[in-house]
Protein backbone atom coordinates (compact mmCIF):
# COMPACT_ATOMS: atom_id res chain seq x y z
CA UNK A 1 0.00 0.00 0.00
CA UNK A 2 1.60 3.39 -1.33
CA UNK A 3 1.89 6.54 1.40
CA UNK A 4 1.01 9.81 -0.02
CA UNK A 5 3.67 12.61 1.68
CA UNK A 6 2.83 16.01 0.77
CA UNK A 7 4.86 18.83 2.21
CA UNK A 8 3.77 20.40 5.11
CA UNK A 9 0.42 22.96 5.15
CA UNK A 10 1.83 26.58 4.78
CA UNK A 11 5.20 25.75 3.32
CA UNK A 12 6.22 25.78 -0.68
CA UNK A 13 8.53 23.77 -2.63
CA UNK A 14 11.03 25.89 -4.98
CA UNK A 15 11.85 24.31 -8.38
CA UNK A 16 14.54 24.64 -10.88
CA UNK A 17 11.90 26.24 -12.90
CA UNK A 18 10.95 28.89 -10.22
CA UNK A 19 14.11 29.01 -8.26
CA UNK A 20 16.15 31.87 -10.75
CA UNK A 21 13.38 34.06 -9.05
CA UNK A 22 14.57 33.35 -5.72
CA UNK A 23 18.30 33.85 -7.31
CA UNK A 24 17.12 37.59 -8.52
CA UNK A 25 15.61 38.82 -5.59
CA UNK A 26 18.95 37.48 -2.89
CA UNK A 27 21.35 39.14 -5.35
CA UNK A 28 19.48 42.32 -5.41
CA UNK A 29 19.18 42.35 -1.48
CA UNK A 30 22.59 41.01 -0.68
CA UNK A 31 24.25 43.79 -3.00
CA UNK A 32 22.20 46.63 -1.78
CA UNK A 33 23.38 45.66 1.81
CA UNK A 34 26.51 45.61 1.06
CA UNK A 35 26.53 49.01 -0.71
CA UNK A 36 25.10 50.63 2.08
CA UNK A 37 28.09 48.74 4.73
CA UNK A 38 26.11 45.87 5.92
CA UNK A 39 27.81 42.50 6.16
CA UNK A 40 25.95 39.37 6.40
CA UNK A 41 25.65 37.43 9.62
CA UNK A 42 24.12 33.55 9.82
CA UNK A 43 22.32 32.61 12.78
CA UNK A 44 21.20 29.08 13.82
CA UNK A 45 17.50 28.10 12.81
CA UNK A 46 16.36 27.70 16.66
CA UNK A 47 17.19 29.68 19.79
CA UNK A 48 16.64 29.33 23.64
CA UNK A 49 12.73 29.75 23.75
CA UNK A 50 13.40 32.37 26.37
CA UNK A 51 15.42 35.00 23.96
CA UNK A 52 11.60 35.30 22.10
CA UNK A 53 9.83 35.99 25.19
CA UNK A 54 12.00 38.06 26.81
CA UNK A 55 12.66 40.22 23.00
CA UNK A 56 9.61 39.88 20.75
CA UNK A 57 7.05 40.03 23.78
CA UNK A 58 5.09 37.78 25.80
CA UNK A 59 2.13 39.96 25.11
CA UNK A 60 2.39 39.04 21.35
CA UNK A 61 0.54 36.76 18.68
CA UNK A 62 4.00 35.67 17.71
CA UNK A 63 4.71 34.42 21.15
CA UNK A 64 1.09 33.48 22.11
CA UNK A 65 0.20 31.79 19.11
CA UNK A 66 2.85 31.03 16.12
CA UNK A 67 6.07 29.57 17.95
CA UNK A 68 7.13 26.29 16.93
CA UNK A 69 8.22 25.03 20.16
CA UNK A 70 10.32 21.88 20.34
CA UNK A 71 12.68 20.04 23.26
CA UNK A 72 14.61 17.01 23.26
CA UNK A 73 15.60 14.46 26.25
CA UNK A 74 18.18 16.38 28.81
CA UNK A 75 17.88 19.47 26.60
CA UNK A 76 15.43 22.71 27.73
CA UNK A 77 13.29 24.07 25.14
CA UNK A 78 14.49 25.78 21.83
CA UNK A 79 12.01 27.52 19.36
CA UNK A 80 12.63 27.75 15.52
CA UNK A 81 13.15 31.40 15.19
CA UNK A 82 9.66 33.37 14.17
CA UNK A 83 12.15 36.36 13.12
CA UNK A 84 15.75 37.33 12.59
CA UNK A 85 16.13 40.37 15.12
CA UNK A 86 16.41 38.46 18.14
CA UNK A 87 18.90 36.07 17.63
CA UNK A 88 21.17 38.52 15.69
CA UNK A 89 21.53 40.52 18.74
CA UNK A 90 22.35 37.76 20.65
CA UNK A 91 25.01 36.74 18.05
CA UNK A 92 26.08 40.00 18.26
CA UNK A 93 26.64 40.20 21.97
CA UNK A 94 27.85 36.40 22.43
CA UNK A 95 30.82 37.32 19.58
CA UNK A 96 31.79 40.45 20.67
CA UNK A 97 30.81 42.32 17.69
CA UNK A 98 29.55 45.20 20.33
CA UNK A 99 33.02 45.79 21.38
CA UNK A 100 34.68 45.97 17.46
CA UNK A 101 33.46 49.88 16.63
CA UNK A 102 29.77 51.31 15.71
CA UNK A 103 28.12 51.18 13.80
CA UNK A 104 27.73 47.33 13.29
CA UNK A 105 26.10 47.16 10.77
CA UNK A 106 24.80 43.47 9.81
CA UNK A 107 22.43 41.57 6.94
CA UNK A 108 20.97 37.93 6.62
CA UNK A 109 18.71 35.97 4.79
CA UNK A 110 17.06 33.21 6.34
CA UNK A 111 13.65 31.01 6.91
CA UNK A 112 11.62 31.97 9.75
CA UNK A 113 8.76 29.86 11.32
CA UNK A 114 4.96 30.89 12.70
CA UNK A 115 2.07 28.96 12.84
CA UNK A 116 -0.68 30.98 10.87
CA UNK A 117 -3.15 30.69 8.90
CA UNK A 118 -1.65 29.95 5.20
CA UNK A 119 -2.69 32.68 2.78
CA UNK A 120 -1.22 34.90 -0.21
CA UNK A 121 2.03 36.42 1.03
CA UNK A 122 1.97 34.51 4.42
CA UNK A 123 3.45 30.56 4.97
CA UNK A 124 4.30 28.72 8.18
CA UNK A 125 8.00 28.34 6.65
CA UNK A 126 8.55 32.10 5.46
CA UNK A 127 12.34 33.54 4.21
CA UNK A 128 13.33 37.02 5.38
CA UNK A 129 16.25 39.36 4.37
CA UNK A 130 16.91 41.30 7.14
CA UNK A 131 19.00 44.49 8.15
CA UNK A 132 20.33 45.44 11.85
CA UNK A 133 22.05 48.34 12.74
CA UNK A 134 24.24 48.72 15.98
CA UNK A 135 25.03 51.86 17.65
CA UNK A 136 23.56 55.05 16.20
CA UNK A 137 21.27 56.83 17.90
CA UNK A 138 20.33 59.91 15.70
CA UNK A 139 17.34 59.93 13.42
CA UNK A 140 20.11 60.20 10.24
CA UNK A 141 20.43 56.27 10.94
CA UNK A 142 17.25 55.62 10.58
CA UNK A 143 16.69 57.32 7.52
CA UNK A 144 19.67 55.25 6.10
CA UNK A 145 18.30 52.18 6.93
CA UNK A 146 14.87 53.35 5.38
CA UNK A 147 16.69 54.19 2.47
CA UNK A 148 18.12 51.04 1.87
CA UNK A 149 15.00 49.18 1.84
CA UNK A 150 14.02 51.66 -0.31
CA UNK A 151 17.01 50.95 -2.58
CA UNK A 152 16.07 46.94 -2.66
CA UNK A 153 12.69 47.90 -4.20
CA UNK A 154 13.87 50.35 -6.60
CA UNK A 155 15.73 47.54 -7.74
CA UNK A 156 13.55 45.13 -8.23
CA UNK A 157 11.17 47.47 -10.24
CA UNK A 158 8.15 47.75 -8.13
CA UNK A 159 5.92 50.57 -8.04
CA UNK A 160 3.54 52.13 -6.14
CA UNK A 161 4.99 51.14 -3.23
CA UNK A 162 4.32 53.39 0.12
CA UNK A 163 6.07 54.60 2.74
CA UNK A 164 4.05 54.71 5.98
CA UNK A 165 6.14 55.98 9.23
CA UNK A 166 5.53 56.41 12.81
CA UNK A 167 7.00 57.10 16.42
CA UNK A 168 5.72 54.65 18.91
CA UNK A 169 7.49 56.73 21.60
CA UNK A 170 9.89 55.78 23.84
CA UNK A 171 8.90 53.99 27.73
CA UNK A 172 8.89 57.77 29.08
CA UNK A 173 6.12 58.86 26.90
CA UNK A 174 4.64 55.51 26.18
CA UNK A 175 3.34 55.24 29.46
CA UNK A 176 1.58 58.05 29.51
CA UNK A 177 0.13 56.80 25.99
CA UNK A 178 -0.75 53.75 27.40
CA UNK A 179 -2.80 55.29 30.54
CA UNK A 180 -5.22 56.93 27.32
CA UNK A 181 -5.43 53.51 26.05
CA UNK A 182 -6.66 51.93 28.69
CA UNK A 183 -9.34 54.40 29.65
CA UNK A 184 -10.34 54.63 26.02
CA UNK A 185 -10.93 50.61 26.00
CA UNK A 186 -12.17 50.24 28.96
CA UNK A 187 -15.37 51.41 27.47
CA UNK A 188 -15.33 48.75 25.20
CA UNK A 189 -14.09 46.25 27.31
CA UNK A 190 -17.05 43.91 27.02
CA UNK A 191 -16.89 44.22 23.51
CA UNK A 192 -13.01 43.03 22.80
CA UNK A 193 -12.17 39.80 22.18
CA UNK A 194 -10.89 37.70 24.73
CA UNK A 195 -7.22 38.09 23.55
CA UNK A 196 -7.68 41.81 23.66
CA UNK A 197 -9.48 41.78 27.31
CA UNK A 198 -5.97 39.99 28.35
CA UNK A 199 -3.91 42.77 26.93
CA UNK A 200 -6.07 45.78 28.00
CA UNK A 201 -3.92 45.65 31.03
CA UNK A 202 -0.38 44.26 30.33
CA UNK A 203 -0.03 45.86 26.84
CA UNK A 204 -2.49 48.40 25.61
CA UNK A 205 -0.66 48.73 22.57
CA UNK A 206 -1.18 45.53 21.16
CA UNK A 207 -4.64 46.06 20.77
CA UNK A 208 -4.22 49.01 17.82
CA UNK A 209 -2.63 45.54 15.85
CA UNK A 210 -5.73 43.03 16.82
CA UNK A 211 -7.03 41.43 13.90
CA UNK A 212 -10.24 41.11 14.76
CA UNK A 213 -12.38 43.52 12.52
CA UNK A 214 -14.75 44.23 15.34
CA UNK A 215 -11.79 45.36 17.87
CA UNK A 216 -10.22 47.42 14.60
CA UNK A 217 -13.20 49.62 14.51
CA UNK A 218 -13.10 50.43 17.97
CA UNK A 219 -9.54 50.93 17.62
CA UNK A 220 -10.34 53.37 14.42
CA UNK A 221 -11.10 55.96 17.20
CA UNK A 222 -8.44 55.11 19.54
CA UNK A 223 -5.90 58.08 21.03
CA UNK A 224 -2.80 58.69 18.27
CA UNK A 225 0.65 58.23 20.01
CA UNK A 226 2.05 60.87 18.16
CA UNK A 227 -0.23 63.42 20.83
CA UNK A 228 1.62 61.65 23.60
CA UNK A 229 5.47 62.66 22.42
CA UNK A 230 8.22 63.63 24.65
CA UNK A 231 10.41 66.38 23.72
CA UNK A 232 13.12 64.16 22.63
CA UNK A 233 11.08 61.62 20.59
CA UNK A 234 9.23 64.52 18.99
CA UNK A 235 12.40 66.01 17.82
CA UNK A 236 13.89 62.54 16.69
CA UNK A 237 10.66 62.29 14.74
CA UNK A 238 10.98 65.42 12.91
CA UNK A 239 14.40 64.94 12.38
CA UNK A 240 13.68 61.57 10.58
CA UNK A 241 11.37 63.25 8.62
CA UNK A 242 13.74 65.59 7.74
CA UNK A 243 16.28 63.51 6.94
CA UNK A 244 13.89 61.49 4.47
CA UNK A 245 13.06 64.78 2.45
CA UNK A 246 16.54 65.77 1.90
CA UNK A 247 16.87 61.70 0.78
CA UNK A 248 14.12 62.73 -1.78
CA UNK A 249 11.99 59.90 -0.13
CA UNK A 250 8.30 60.09 -0.22
CA UNK A 251 6.16 58.97 3.06
CA UNK A 252 3.01 59.33 5.01
CA UNK A 253 2.80 60.00 8.38
CA UNK A 254 0.87 56.88 10.08
CA UNK A 255 0.01 56.88 13.60
CA UNK A 256 -1.58 53.84 13.39
CA UNK A 257 1.61 51.64 12.59
CA UNK A 258 2.39 49.98 15.69
CA UNK A 259 4.27 46.83 14.34
CA UNK A 260 3.51 43.27 16.07
CA UNK A 261 6.43 42.86 18.03
CA UNK A 262 6.90 44.87 21.56
CA UNK A 263 10.89 45.53 21.30
CA UNK A 264 10.14 48.20 19.37
CA UNK A 265 10.59 52.31 20.26
CA UNK A 266 10.20 55.49 18.43
CA UNK A 267 10.68 54.79 14.40
CA UNK A 268 8.48 52.62 13.06
CA UNK A 269 7.79 51.76 9.48
CA UNK A 270 6.21 49.56 7.02
CA UNK A 271 6.48 49.55 2.92
CA UNK A 272 3.01 48.53 1.78
CA UNK A 273 1.42 47.65 -1.07
CA UNK A 274 -1.93 46.63 -1.97
CA UNK A 275 -1.38 44.21 -5.25
CA UNK A 276 -1.58 40.80 -3.09
CA UNK A 277 -4.49 41.38 -1.37
CA UNK A 278 -4.86 41.67 2.51
CA UNK A 279 -1.24 41.02 3.32
CA UNK A 280 0.07 43.92 1.77
CA UNK A 281 3.12 45.05 4.07
CA UNK A 282 6.70 43.33 2.01
CA UNK A 283 9.02 45.07 4.77
CA UNK A 284 8.58 46.88 8.00
CA UNK A 285 10.99 47.92 10.68
CA UNK A 286 11.91 50.22 13.46
CA UNK A 287 14.65 51.52 16.32
CA UNK A 288 14.16 48.95 19.49
CA UNK A 289 17.05 51.25 21.48
CA UNK A 290 16.41 48.59 24.45
CA UNK A 291 16.47 45.49 22.94
CA UNK A 292 20.17 44.96 23.59
CA UNK A 293 20.03 45.57 27.05
CA UNK A 294 16.93 43.47 27.80
CA UNK A 295 18.80 40.49 26.17
CA UNK A 296 22.18 41.37 28.70
CA UNK A 297 24.40 43.48 26.47
CA UNK A 298 25.66 47.21 27.71
CA UNK A 299 23.03 49.35 26.96
CA UNK A 300 22.98 50.71 22.37
CA UNK A 301 20.57 51.82 20.59
CA UNK A 302 19.64 49.28 17.43
CA UNK A 303 17.39 49.99 14.53
CA UNK A 304 16.34 47.00 11.59
CA UNK A 305 14.01 45.65 9.41
CA UNK A 306 12.63 42.24 7.85
CA UNK A 307 11.60 42.14 4.48
CA UNK A 308 9.39 38.91 3.32
CA UNK A 309 10.79 37.62 -0.24
CA UNK A 310 7.47 35.32 -0.97
CA UNK A 311 5.93 38.47 -0.68
CA UNK A 312 8.48 40.76 -2.36
CA UNK A 313 8.82 37.54 -5.35
CA UNK A 314 4.88 37.59 -5.21
CA UNK A 315 4.42 41.59 -5.73
CA UNK A 316 7.04 41.32 -8.27
CA UNK A 317 5.00 38.94 -10.50
CA UNK A 318 1.80 40.90 -10.22
CA UNK A 319 3.62 44.20 -11.28
CA UNK A 320 5.20 42.25 -14.09
CA UNK A 321 8.55 43.02 -12.82
CA UNK A 322 11.41 41.53 -14.86
CA UNK A 323 13.82 38.57 -13.40
CA UNK A 324 17.11 37.21 -14.65
CA UNK A 325 16.83 34.99 -16.93
CA UNK A 326 17.65 31.03 -15.71
CA UNK A 327 21.18 30.45 -17.19
CA UNK A 328 20.47 27.85 -20.35
CA UNK A 329 23.24 25.61 -21.39
CA UNK A 330 26.22 27.13 -23.74
CA UNK A 331 26.72 24.09 -25.79
CA UNK A 332 25.79 20.65 -25.90
CA UNK A 333 28.36 18.73 -26.79
CA UNK A 334 26.47 15.65 -29.68
CA UNK A 335 28.75 12.60 -29.72
CA UNK A 336 28.44 8.86 -32.13
CA UNK A 337 30.35 6.43 -31.39
CA UNK A 338 32.53 5.06 -28.81
CA UNK A 339 35.72 6.59 -30.06
CA UNK A 340 33.76 10.07 -29.79
CA UNK A 341 32.11 9.79 -26.77
CA UNK A 342 35.37 9.12 -25.23
CA UNK A 343 37.08 11.40 -27.16
CA UNK A 344 34.35 14.42 -26.12
CA UNK A 345 35.11 14.07 -22.28
CA UNK A 346 38.07 16.30 -22.14
CA UNK A 347 37.00 18.76 -25.19
CA UNK A 348 33.73 19.10 -22.56
CA UNK A 349 36.40 19.54 -19.30
CA UNK A 350 38.31 21.81 -21.16
CA UNK A 351 34.91 24.15 -21.90
CA UNK A 352 33.86 23.61 -18.16
CA UNK A 353 37.51 25.41 -17.05
CA UNK A 354 36.62 28.27 -19.24
CA UNK A 355 33.47 28.78 -17.69
CA UNK A 356 30.89 27.58 -20.15
CA UNK A 357 27.57 25.76 -19.21
CA UNK A 358 28.30 22.40 -21.13
CA UNK A 359 26.03 19.47 -21.28
CA UNK A 360 26.20 16.21 -23.09
CA UNK A 361 24.39 12.46 -23.59
CA UNK A 362 24.91 10.55 -20.02
CA UNK A 363 21.81 7.88 -21.15
CA UNK A 364 22.63 6.52 -24.42
CA UNK A 365 20.57 8.50 -26.34
CA UNK A 366 21.28 7.90 -30.59
CA UNK A 367 22.07 12.10 -32.34
CA UNK A 368 19.09 12.54 -33.62
CA UNK A 369 17.38 12.00 -29.75
CA UNK A 370 20.57 14.16 -28.82
CA UNK A 371 19.37 17.06 -30.65
CA UNK A 372 15.96 16.86 -29.46
CA UNK A 373 16.48 17.06 -25.83
CA UNK A 374 19.33 19.74 -26.77
CA UNK A 375 16.40 21.50 -28.02
CA UNK A 376 14.53 20.79 -25.37
CA UNK A 377 16.82 22.23 -22.63
CA UNK A 378 17.45 25.44 -24.62
CA UNK A 379 21.25 24.82 -25.38
CA UNK A 380 22.34 27.79 -27.37
CA UNK A 381 24.82 25.72 -29.77
CA UNK A 382 25.23 22.14 -30.49
CA UNK A 383 28.78 20.53 -31.70
CA UNK A 384 28.09 17.32 -33.57
CA UNK A 385 31.16 15.04 -32.91
CA UNK A 386 32.00 11.72 -35.08
CA UNK A 387 34.81 9.88 -36.52
CA UNK A 388 34.31 12.03 -39.51
CA UNK A 389 35.01 15.23 -36.76
CA UNK A 390 38.01 13.66 -34.89
CA UNK A 391 39.55 12.50 -38.35
CA UNK A 392 39.54 15.81 -39.76
CA UNK A 393 40.43 17.90 -36.44
CA UNK A 394 37.31 20.21 -37.27
CA UNK A 395 33.58 19.94 -35.90
CA UNK A 396 30.02 22.03 -37.15
CA UNK A 397 28.89 23.69 -34.51
CA UNK A 398 24.68 24.63 -34.86
CA UNK A 399 23.34 27.96 -33.71
CA UNK A 400 20.34 26.31 -32.40
CA UNK A 401 17.77 29.22 -32.79
CA UNK A 402 18.92 30.49 -36.69
CA UNK A 403 20.06 27.00 -37.74
CA UNK A 404 23.29 28.44 -39.04
CA UNK A 405 26.36 25.94 -38.83
CA UNK A 406 29.98 27.09 -38.70
CA UNK A 407 33.16 25.06 -38.61
CA UNK A 408 35.76 25.30 -35.52
CA UNK A 409 38.69 23.49 -35.22
CA UNK A 410 39.27 21.09 -32.37
CA UNK A 411 42.98 21.35 -31.39
CA UNK A 412 44.89 23.71 -29.42
CA UNK A 413 43.10 27.20 -30.55
CA UNK A 414 39.88 25.05 -29.93
CA UNK A 415 38.30 27.47 -27.16
CA UNK A 416 39.94 30.63 -28.90
CA UNK A 417 38.18 29.58 -31.80
CA UNK A 418 35.17 29.17 -30.34
CA UNK A 419 35.03 32.34 -28.44
CA UNK A 420 36.22 34.28 -31.56
CA UNK A 421 32.83 33.11 -33.01
CA UNK A 422 30.47 33.00 -30.36
CA UNK A 423 31.35 34.58 -26.99
CA UNK A 424 29.82 37.84 -27.74
CA UNK A 425 26.66 36.41 -29.19
CA UNK A 426 26.39 34.02 -25.97
CA UNK A 427 26.72 36.89 -23.80
CA UNK A 428 23.88 39.04 -25.83
CA UNK A 429 21.50 35.83 -25.26
CA UNK A 430 22.87 36.31 -21.51
CA UNK A 431 21.61 40.06 -21.42
CA UNK A 432 19.09 39.90 -18.50
CA UNK A 433 22.01 38.50 -16.55
CA UNK A 434 24.50 41.11 -17.62
CA UNK A 435 22.26 43.72 -17.17
CA UNK A 436 21.75 42.75 -13.26
CA UNK A 437 25.62 42.34 -12.72
CA UNK A 438 26.53 46.15 -14.17
CA UNK A 439 23.64 47.37 -12.34
CA UNK A 440 25.38 45.97 -9.43
CA UNK A 441 28.86 47.35 -10.58
CA UNK A 442 30.49 43.64 -11.12
CA UNK A 443 32.57 42.43 -13.98
CA UNK A 444 31.04 39.40 -16.31
CA UNK A 445 34.01 37.04 -16.82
Amino acid sequence: MSISIQRPKGTQDVTPAEVYKWHTVEQIVKNCAERFGFKEIRIPTFEDTGLFVRSVGDTTDVVQKEMYTVSATGDSTFTLRPEGTAGTIRAAIENGLLNEGFPQKLYYVLSCFRHEKPQAGRLREFHQFGCEMIGAEGPAADADLIALAKSVIDMTGLKNIELNINSIGCPKCRAEYHKALKSYFNQYKDKLCSTCQERLEKNPMRLLDCKSEEDKAIAADAPVILDYLCDDCHAHFDGLQKNLKLMGIDYKVNPRIVRGLDYYTRTVFEFITTDIGAQGTICGGGRYDGLIECLGGKPAPALGFGMGLERLILTMQKQSCEFMEPKTCDIYIAAMGERAIRESIGIISRFRSEGYFVEYDLVGRGLKAQMKYADKIGAKYVMVLGDNELDSGSAKVKNMKTGEQTDISLGEKMLEDFADRYYETLMAEDEMFRNFVEAFGGEND
